[in-house]
């Protein structure tokens, strides 16, 4: 197993769902996203996804588009996250999912960028807009490189659909709670959450929930029952209220030990 999967296997041993932290690359610069990452693995991530910012993140909701949009203006780049993962490899093992969308990809060359990636110490890919029956231009030589790679499933996911999903997925399965953007509140978590689980016992993947986890509240609901809580906006939104880079080193240390502990399971 790669560190992804390492790190759902943990979790399971300590009774715990995993804790996935969101973090735009580049917001407010690719030298904070350092900082950041460091604060969250310190704080009780078990995995980062780094974003990779887009000029057309559409499945994303104002948050997250906003953060791209300053990384985007600051000169964040493919190439500038890969080395924001260098540099963490540099202090830490936290396993480093790269999240995003095609366009870059393509741009950047499929195997060019698995074999980058690799070097560079990203543990695996999530690409938000590439269905798993169009990914083996990237899985190949992702999985040749021996990457790990996260599909998404969905309220409206086919039987085929989630069949395929779970056999390409290497690290976990992203349950995407509700059919919308991220950031948007939803009050369907605690029905998300058991479908989770029961396309974890049908596909033997671990299962996390993505989309309208905010609070500790929220994680506590979905970690009653998924093996993974997945929270992005939220995180986003305290650095981007954060008056300065220790402050928002300083926000994402508070919320993530506050959802590190609420993903603890009684």
């Amino acid at each position: 197993m790669g560190r992804i999967a390492d790190a759902f296997a943990k979790a399971r041993e300590e009774n715990r769902a995993a804790l996935v932290i969101y973090l735009c690359a580049g917001d407010p610069d690719l030298d904070a996203t350092v900082e950041l990452t460091l604060a969250a693995a310190m704080a009780g991530a078990d995995v980062i996804e780094l974003g990779v910012p887009f000029s057309d993140p559409t499945a994303d909701g104002p948050a997250i588009q906003q953060a791209s949009e300053r990384a985007l203006a600051g000169g964040a780049t493919l190439e500038g996250v890969l080395g924001v993962v260098r540099r963490v490899r540099e202090e830490s093992e936290i396993p480093i999912l790269l999240f995003g969308y095609y366009n870059p990809i393509l741009a950047y060359g499929e195997a060019r960028l698995a074999s980058a990636a690799a070097d560079a110490g990203v543990d695996g890919f999530l690409v938000v807009d590439l269905p798993p029956e169009e990914a083996a231009p990237l899985l190949e030589p992702a999985f040749a490189a021996g990457r790990e790679y996260v599909p998404l499933l969905a309220p409206t996911s086919t039987p085929d659909r989630v069949a395929r999903a779970g056999e390409l997925a290497r690290g976990f399965v992203y349950y995407v709670s509700m059919t919308g953007i991220t950031g948007a509140a939803t009050s369907a978590l605690g029905e998300a959450a058991e479908r989770a689980a029961v396309l974890e016992a049908e596909l033997g993947q671990p299962v996390a929930v993505g989309f309208g986890i905010a609070s500790a509240d929220d994680a506590r609901l979905v970690a009653s029952h998924a093996s993974g809580v997945v929270v992005g906006s939220a995180v986003v939104r305290a650095i981007a209220g954060a008056t300065d880079r220790a402050d928002a080193v300083r926000a994402v240390d508070a919320l993530v030990r506050s959802l590190a502990a609420a993903c603890r399971r009684a």
